[in-house]
């Protein structure tokens, strides 16, 4: 198991098999104003991928984007929201089709409110992973080891999270309902980009 640091892109002749693993690290919460720092991504084989995008980055990258926009290959994400919306306003596509492991896990883990990766991976794998470098500066211009080795984990674990959850959605009869909402997520996180990242526009509220 490796972690594979690269600039601005992924290397000439780097090949991933099935579904991708992704997640991205910014410099906040809000795409208009907090810039995308790093994309993550594994294919379950053991090794991760790290691109950093540097201040003033032209978000080129035409290797990530070929995989990323692949509309035949899988993206697994833990809260694709976010992710795919950073995508979308820095990289400019969505990453999708798509599988969300928090919304997953909310469908079918509905006996607890803790959602977050660290406590999935604890539950379903037994692994204990640390989010101390969560609040860290990714948008500093060296990253650590301890950064690097967070920002692997995100997508370390995605795969073998994917196929616990499966098993439960199938166990719930909640399979269908799990894939719409994934179909969806990439049309929330459009409003999200476009004013809407609170407001349920469904809501009867007057």
């Amino acid at each position: 198991m490796s972690i594979h640091f690269h600039e601005e892109d992924l290397p000439d002749g780097l090949s991933f098999e099935g579904a991708i693993a992704v997640d991205t690290e910014a410099m906040g919460l809000h795409p208009a104003r907090d810039r995308l720092c790093l994309v993550q991504l594994s294919d379950g084989r053991g090794d991760e991928h790290l691109v950093r995008f540097r201040k003033g980055s032209a978000y080129s990258a035409p290797n990530l984007k070929a995989l990323l926009g692949d509309p035949n290959r899988l993206k697994l994400y833990h809260f694709a929201r976010f992710d795919v919306a950073m995508i979308q306003a820095y990289l400019g596509f969505m990453a999708a089709p798509l599988y969300c492991t928090r919304t997953a896990s909310r469908l079918v883990r509905t006996y607890t409110d803790r959602h977050g990766l660290k406590d999935l991976v604890r539950e379903l794998l037994g692994h204990e992973i640390s989010k101390q470098q969560q609040t860290s500066d990714w948008g500093a211009p060296e990253l650590s080891d301890a950064q690097r080795e967070y920002a692997a984990s995100d997508v370390r674990y995605l795969h073998a999270l994917k196929e616990k959850l499966d098993e439960r959605l199938v166990r719930e009869k909640r399979v269908e309902l799990a894939q719409s909402c994934f179909d969806f997520l990439p049309h929330r996180a459009l409003l999200d980009l476009a004013g809407w990242p609170e407001q349920d526009i469904f809501a009867h509220d007057g």
